[in-house]
């Protein structure tokens, strides 16, 4: 069965599931965010950025343009109780290493391989156009969503990308859900086969597993070396420090195209990458062609954890929340 065909045929299976995936969740109401709540989610508004805090707390910055890092992402995140759970943006020197500081900022969806252009090495430009809806807060969640514009190296436009975006609040940490739609009226896209490609998170350094942080993958497997390659629907980042278990749990929504293989480090990266087949040793080297004007959907979550010691974490509840949050969802 081809890329295509096989993706034709989950699109069937799953139309009521992406329809769904349509919602993403982020808290706070655009014209209230110049004096945040003392309680709940606000948002205020930057040139470049939407700065998001919860209760007063700083939880992250959505950035949507930036003149080195060629694509919208979240930095310097922070779970309840205040704990970074990303490496410092830019990275600290003498505690943070400060490889690919350009490429892991944060939390980021990004693509080595999109009709022969690079948007995970800031090669091509994932361009913010608009908010296609301004940040609210409704229901204890914030909700916003964006039109990028895809771009080649020599500015040549291949195709556009609507991202829905949310996040809500639960007794273990926040709720991030990336929605992401592509399309092209320009001609097909062609999603190529590579390690980077899909949603990743750099974990802040006290947590990698070069410092005792750990790995563990839906399927019971442990550290970067057992689960690179392999598929999951879910791996957990997370480690110790200050009496807290805190972390990152990236999720794949079931909806999406087929399972993630697992681009997993032991220096603090991990990516959930659908595309990448032979790139992570699991086949053929694969296509995965969209054709023109048709609508190609991938959703993520991301549950960004701290909780004490003495409570028990579980990733597979973490999971199952993510993917129930697609019931109540709008289709973009």
């Amino acid at each position: 069965m081809t890329p295509m065909t096989l993706l034709q045929g989950n699109r069937m299976n799953r139309a009521r599931s992406f329809v769904a995936a349509g919602m993403l969740v982020l808290l706070p109401l655009v014209n209230q965010a110049e004096s945040a709540p003392s309680s709940g989610f606000g948002v205020e508004p930057k040139q470049d950025r939407l700065v998001i805090t919860h209760s007063g707390q700083h939880v992250t910055d959505f950035v949507f343009q930036d003149p080195v890092i060629l694509r919208p992402y979240f930095a310097n995140i922070q779970a309840p109780g205040g704990v970074q759970v990303t490496r410092n943006h830019p990275p600290i020197t003498g505690k943070d290493a400060n490889d690919h500081d350009t490429m892991h900022p944060g939390l980021w969806l990004g693509f080595g391989d999109i009709n022969g252009a690079d948007f995970w090495r800031n090669k091509g430009r994932i361009e913010h156009v608009r908010f296609v809806e301004e940040p609210n807060v409704n229901a204890g969640r914030v909700n916003f969503a964006t039109e990028c514009r895809l771009q080649t190296a020599d500015g040549k436009r291949i195709g556009m990308l609507e991202n829905r975006f949310t996040l809500s609040a639960s007794p273990a940490g926040w709720l991030l859900v990336w929605d992401a739609a592509f399309h092209s009226e320009d001609g097909d896209l062609a999603f190529g086969d590579q390690e980077e490609m899909g949603l990743g998170a750099r974990v802040a350094t006290p947590f990698i597993e070069k410092k005792g942080g750990e790995i563990l993958s839906s399927r019971g497997q442990r550290m970067a070396r057992v689960t690179w390659g392999q598929p999951a629907a879910w791996c957990d980042y997370s480690g110790v420090a200050d009496g807290r278990r805190s972390g990152i749990t990236l999720m794949a929504d079931p909806s999406n195209f087929r399972e993630c293989w697992w681009h997993n480090r032991d220096y603090g990266v991990f990516v959930a990458n659908p595309f990448g087949r032979s790139a992570m040793k699991q086949g053929d080297k694969s296509t995965v062609l969209v054709k023109r004007g048709e609508k190609f959907r991938l959703r993520f979550g991301a549950m960004l954890h701290s909780t004490p010691m003495e409570t028990k974490t579980d990733p597979s509840l973490f999971y199952r929340q993510f993917v129930d949050t697609g019931t109540d969802g709008a289709k973009p």
